[in-house]
């Protein structure tokens, strides 16, 4: 890889995660951390805001956008192939803003790249999701978002039903299955639900903030999650 086009990737791979230790980013792009030191302070000498050092982590300060991407015939068809394969699988609102997204991507592909992002055969009709389920899974996402508790009715394995307080963490694709994860104050741990399970579910107005040990990361960490 062209170091070019590696500062490319580091930019890229630094805006889309909340930090981004040395090790992460040198195991992605199969260099070494020396390298990654070098390539961000780099970045950093060229005005690029970065804040960040070695040893701790990089984060990408708010307000930082890159110039316009032109995608290869190769790239907009990997676009166009994912976005048919999740759809199926997405709540109803973010399956439109996906498709509206596509729309503009090939709107400005040279007239090549588009036909043949257009004309890819690959579908993914079938297991799409029960309307309650995208349903439910919308307000799940949405609530995650914005930091709001819930109060949802859920029936177990058995067949039991509990009432639950929870502060939801993230939504999971299992193949078949939507599940997400929450800071169950009922029994004050870590929980993953089905979302289809759910019988009743409320968004609170209540929100709440990432406190020590009850945060996404910590129950990554507690699960042995890569």
């Amino acid at each position: 890889m062209r170091r070019a086009d590696r500062l490319f990737q580091i930019v890229q791979l630094i805006r889309g995660r909340r930090l981004s230790t040395a090790e992460y980013l040198a195991q992605r792009l199969e260099v070494s951390p020396r390298t990654i030191y070098r390539d961000v302070a780099a970045l950093q000498q060229q005005g690029v805001p970065i804040d960040g050092e070695a040893g701790v982590g990089y984060r990408m300060r708010a307000g930082f956008d890159l110039p316009p991407l032109m995608f290869s015939k190769e790239e907009a068809q990997a676009l166009v192939a994912a976005l048919r394969m999740a759809q199926p699988q997405m709540d109803s609102a973010l399956a439109r803003h996906g498709e509206e997204a596509i729309y503009k991507i090939l709107a400005v592909l040279p007239g090549t790249a588009r036909a043949a992002a257009e004309s890819l055969a690959l579908w993914a009709p079938l297991g799409g999701l029960d309307e309650a389920t995208r349903g439910r899974l919308q307000q799940l996402r949405l609530a995650t978002e914005q930091r709001q508790k819930l109060r949802v009715v859920y029936l177990d394995l058995g067949g039991t039903a509990s009432e639950r307080v929870l502060r939801p963490l993230g939504c999971f694709f299992w193949g078949p299955v939507w599940t997400f994860a929450a800071w169950c104050e009922l029994r004050e741990g870590f929980r993953n639900f089905r979302v289809d399970r759910i019988q009743q579910l409320e968004v609170l107005e209540e929100r709440f903030r990432d406190e020590p040990g009850k945060t996404l990361a910590d129950m990554q960490r507690a699960e042995g999650w890569p």
